[in-house]
């Protein structure tokens, strides 16, 4: 299984970056994917997650309305698109999945998710 980040970068404060993640090795469609990040010094935290079948997704608190998260599971990619970007956002962002037989399950831990990918580091400039 290979989970493959993408996108992240320097960008300015206010400014939009979008993550993709596009997964090899594994049926897509089976799996819920979401998006965590880790900040130097910080634990990995939970930013976003969707449903195997892309209907229904859930985020952080301190993401919610500059965030959206999406999929394509056709090209078996989730994608993170984040704007009005703060420095607090800064972060490696990393996906992960979990193959699960329900359509709707959405969870938040990292520990429920079984597959990681290397991350994608985003730096945010104020």
């Amino acid at each position: 299984v290979q989970l493959q980040a993408s996108g992240g970068g320097l960008v300015q404060a206010g400014g939009s970056l979008r993550l993709s993640c596009a997964a090899s090795g594994l049926t897509f469609s089976t799996c819920v994917m979401g998006w965590f990040r880790q900040a130097p010094g910080k634990e990995r935290g939970f930013v976003a997650g969707i449903t195997r079948n892309g209907e229904r997704s859930n985020y952080a608190d301190s993401v919610k309305g500059r965030v959206t998260i999406s999929r394509d599971n056709a090209k078996k990619t989730v994608f993170l698109q984040m704007n009005s970007l703060k420095p607090d956002d800064a972060a490696v962002y990393y996906c992960a999945a979990r193959v699960t037989g329900s359509m709707w399950f959405l969870p938040t831990n990292r520990d429920e998710y079984f597959y990681w990918g290397q991350g994608t580091e985003v730096t945010v400039s104020s």
